[in-house]
């Protein structure tokens, strides 16, 4: 029996070391595989409170980066927060619906109701967007110049709670 026991536990010890190995030498996922751009992370450095002057974003709206201490709450904004703001909601898993004011009205309703679908989603017009629509998520970014709910959708399907920092 002890011998049975033995090389039972020799061939789980075998078994569960190769199936880390093989884990471990897997490749990563492909980051261009998602919909959307991918950009490389430029850290998630706090910076003090109402402080706007860093290194440029590496992308418009920012998909990483530094930001402020505090998030802003979920939901639909009727007038812009600074970057630095949202950001922070990028890292715990949100998305980012930015329009350019200029959007119908008709078009801005149906964005903001994501916000009411999803409870980690902000809707907020942004001036400085070079595209009417921009859905950003940490490291990913899909610009729009039309409202495409099929887009939207697989866009937060992917990246919805995927930041790196988890918080419900």
């Amino acid at each position: 029996m002890k011998v049975f026991i033995s090389i039972f536990v020799v061939v789980l010890a075998v078994v569960g070391l190769g199936y880390f190995l093989f884990q471990s030498s897997a490749e990563p996922a492909d980051p261009n595989e998602g919909p959307g751009e991918f950009f490389v992370e430029q850290g998630a450095e706090h910076i003090a409170e109402g402080t706007t002057e860093h290194p440029p974003y590496s992308s418009n709206p920012p998909t990483s980066g530094w930001h402020w201490p505090s998030p802003a709450a979920w939901g639909v904004y009727k007038s812009a927060l600074p970057d630095e703001r949202f950001v922070h909601n990028l890292e715990h898993g949100g998305i980012w619906i930015s329009y350019k004011p200029s959007v119908d009205a008709e078009t801005i309703a149906k964005l903001e109701d994501f916000a009411q679908r999803y409870r980690k989603v902000i809707v907020a017009p942004r001036e400085a967007n070079d595209s009417n629509i921009a859905l950003a998520a940490w490291e990913y970014l899909e610009k729009m110049d039309v409202y495409d709910e099929n887009t939207i959708l697989n866009f937060i399907e992917a990246y919805y709670d995927e930041g790196p920092e988890k918080v419900p």
